[in-house]
């Protein structure tokens, strides 16, 4: 199945698009969280959204949750590790998993997780960002897997069935339901180091020799998730029209640039969705 568009995000400028491209008819698909985005719940007080005054943002996003139930808008949880522009249609790659559309809207938010030392050097050159998608090239060899969140103890499982050793360094606290056989390490990494390919781990407290580490957070650089898209000053380089440099791809949000504030994303999704409903309409 073809969707017409593709939302990767469930913050303000995700939704927006969703609930603008659903009321145009568009069969639309959104990747993100059904509790929708964190950081709305952490404002204490919101004064500067237009027509609704002095409420939290627990409201609001339950006003958000409301608008697309009402809608029938579902939130696809799973994580999109690449999106590759094919010509006609995206491919989204969720591990071994494909699915395509017309077109895809970035609304990702912004990456807070920045990159260690030697990690953006060596990447591709053993260290990757999707472990459920490289594993067949680290059999019988010795992997670490960095995780931000729980859905890496499902990836370091998986590469337990491959690789010889799997060290898992848990960047988050809680129980970690892992297989028997890996190692968890509660440490910090610092740098990655090599040759030609990445060969070493420096944590605060050690060091481990590797023949594959895997960085597994919440979410990816921009410029990693869609290969060859522009990004200028750590966010996506769009148009007024919310148009990447790719075609069919547009982007929106605070994934674009400051200021970061709900109602200026709000409005981003709805010109990007409008944007994206018009190009499908012309193809």
């Amino acid at each position: 199945m073809r969707y017409d568009i593709a939302i990767l995000g469930s913050g303000p400028a995700g939704l927006s698009a969703a609930i603008n491209a659903k009321v145009r008819n568009k069969n639309i698909i959104v990747f993100g969280n059904s509790n929708l985005s964190d950081k709305i719940v952490k404002a204490p007080k919101v004064d500067n959204y237009l027509g609704i005054y002095d409420t939290t943002g627990e409201n609001l996003k339950e006003m958000f949750k409301s608008h697309i139930d009402k809608m029938g808008i579902e939130i696809t949880e799973e994580r999109i590790n690449n999106v590759y522009a094919m010509g006609e249609y995206f491919a989204l790659m969720v591990n071994e998993k494909t699915y395509e559309a017309t077109t895809v809207i970035l609304a990702t938010g912004i990456e807070y997780a920045k990159p260690i030392k030697g990690e953006e050097e060596f990447l591709g050159r053993g260290v990757g960002y999707c472990a459920t998608c490289d594993a067949a090239l680290y059999r019988g060899k010795k992997v670490v897997i960095v995780g931000y969140n729980d859905e890496a103890e499902e990836e370091a499982n998986f590469v337990m069935e491959i690789a010889s050793n799997v060290y898992y360094i848990p960047m988050y606290k809680g129980e970690y339901k892992l297989a028997d056989g890996i190692e968890v390490i509660k440490d910090v990494p610092i740098e990655v180091l090599g040759d030609m390919k990445a060969n070493k781990l420096i944590l605060r407290n050690s060091e481990i020799d590797v023949d594959g580490i895997f960085f597994i957070r919440n979410s990816i650089s921009p410029k990693y998730l869609v290969p060859g898209l522009e990004v200028e000053g750590g966010h996506i380089k769009v148009d007024r029209s919310m148009r990447t440099n790719i075609k069919g791809c547009f982007a929106s949000g605070d994934c674009i640039g400051k200021p970061y504030q709900y109602i200026k994303a709000a409005g981003e999704g709805q010109v990007a969705a409008l944007n994206a409903v018009s190009y499908i309409d012309k193809k």
